[in-house]
């Protein structure tokens, strides 16, 4: 799972260590943006659901129907994000038992 540091703004607010990556086994990318004092929660976390979010455009999209902004990413970051999901897309899917259970948990 990748995690890239960037600046998310909400209402007048910055979170300059807002969250961004791609999640393999989820198959979704995240947004993971303004922690509460004990960083427990976030107002905002998205991708949290199997392929939530299968493109960068669709999870900014989510972002910003929520009021949540977020600069272009570096091109650089971009591209490793990019290359990430080419990655995990050459992995086989899982079998077995556990992965039977997996997929039992995902539809619920």
């Amino acid at each position: 799972m990748s995690r890239y540091t960037i600046t998310v703004h909400h209402a007048g607010n910055s979170d300059p260590e807002a969250v961004i990556g791609y999640d393999p086994p989820l198959k979704t990318f995240f947004l993971q943006a303004f922690p509460d004092k004990s960083g427990d929660d976030l107002a905002l976390w998205a991708g949290t659901k199997h392929d939530e979010f299968s493109t960068l455009e669709t999870l900014r999209e989510a972002a910003e129907a929520q009021g949540y902004t977020f600069s272009p990413l570096p091109a650089e970051m971009h591209a490793k994000l990019l290359a990430e999901v080419a990655i995990a897309s050459t992995r086989p899917e899982p079998t077995g038992p556990l992965a039977d259970f997996a997929a039992r948990l995902l539809k619920s």
